[in-house]
């Protein structure tokens, strides 16, 4: 079901009018209006966000989050820069709680109560370790394992986040023990769906920061479904031997541009709007899609298994 309803400070008139099974809220409204489409699951057992690149409290993460909560995700992950724009703990709670207390357990902050199991799971960026190396987000989380790289299980999907920086004292290259982690817990998963997620992309088409070939790790060998990074302030679907690889850090910071020659493997590009992912998850298959802050939905892309 989708709920579409326009908000206001001044509401003069609404009505509702039910077509087709699907409820729409009109309300005449002034000019500086905001207008936004409520997404109740329809599809898939699970329902993720991913954010990235957007802890800079400004009006684009405030879209950005009221278009996160629009779509009723079930977790958020972020892919990063959760905290600009020095990681410091005089910023990460405006940064953070003010936008998705909601989702995070638990909750120390002043902006509400938080969440009453948590549903919020953060990777590092290089903005959150330039303070005290990320101290403000280790105290202000609560995360599994080490806390720099983890896992966790949601219903059908094992996800796993890494630390992608060389400050990880567990190394980032192929031969190290982060990576001997991620392998051996990829190879003993029992859930349909892997996915892996970091800040540093391993391919990008973005003109600002390039591929990161020290984590270029063989993923899919190892059994992953999809990775996902931020750090390049664009989004962009790769294709790389069947795999995809996503970078998305249009969550509310700057917004970059690409390279004039992008990948031959690209197969999807936007950088106009700030927006986020959505993926649904059943135990057939895997939709992840990319909205931007109009609600339009700007890429498509589904994986399935028998």
């Amino acid at each position: 079901m989708k709920v579409t309803y326009k908000l206001s400070t001044r509401v003069l008139l609404f009505f509702i009018i039910v077509i087709g099974g699907i409820v729409w809220l009109w309300s005449l409204l002034p000019e500086n209006k905001i207008s936004f489409t409520h997404h109740f699951p329809e599809y898939g057992d699970v329902r993720f966000a991913v954010i990235g690149d957007f802890g800079e409290n400004g009006k684009y993460e405030k879209y950005v989050a009221e278009l996160t909560k629009s779509w009723h995700p079930d977790l958020i992950i972020t892919v990063g820069d959760n905290n600009y724009g020095r990681g410091s703990v005089k910023t990460i709670d405006r940064n953070i709680g003010k936008y998705y207390q909601q989702y995070i357990f638990p909750y120390k902050g002043r902006y509400g109560k938080g969440a009453d199991k948590n549903r919020f799971f953060p990777t590092l960026g290089n903005h959150d370790l330039l303070t005290e190396n990320a101290k403000a987000y280790f105290d202000y989380f609560s995360l599994p394992g080490n806390e720099r790289y983890y896992d966790f299980t949601w219903g059908p999907i094992h996800f796993f986040t890494i630390n992608s920086f060389d400050q990880e004292k567990d190394g980032i290259e192929i031969g190290s023990k982060q990576a001997a982690w991620l392998e051996d817990k990829l190879s003993h998963s029992d859930k349909k769906w892997k996915i892996v997620y970091f800040h540093n992309p391993p391919y990008t088409s973005g003109k600002k920061h390039p591929s990161n070939e020290g984590l270029q790790w063989p993923y899919k060998e190892w059994g992953a479904t999809a990775v996902i990074s931020g750090h390049n302030h664009l989004y962009e679907r790769i294709i790389k031997d069947g795999f995809p690889y996503f970078t998305n850090g249009l969550g509310g910071s700057s917004i970059y541009s690409f390279r004039e020659k992008p990948l031959s493997t690209s197969a999807a590009r936007y950088n106009k709007q700030h927006g986020i992912m959505i993926v649904d998850v059943n135990e057939q298959c895997a939709e992840f899609k990319f909205v931007n802050i109009r609600d339009e939905i700007i890429d498509r892309y589904s994986v399935c298994q028998e």
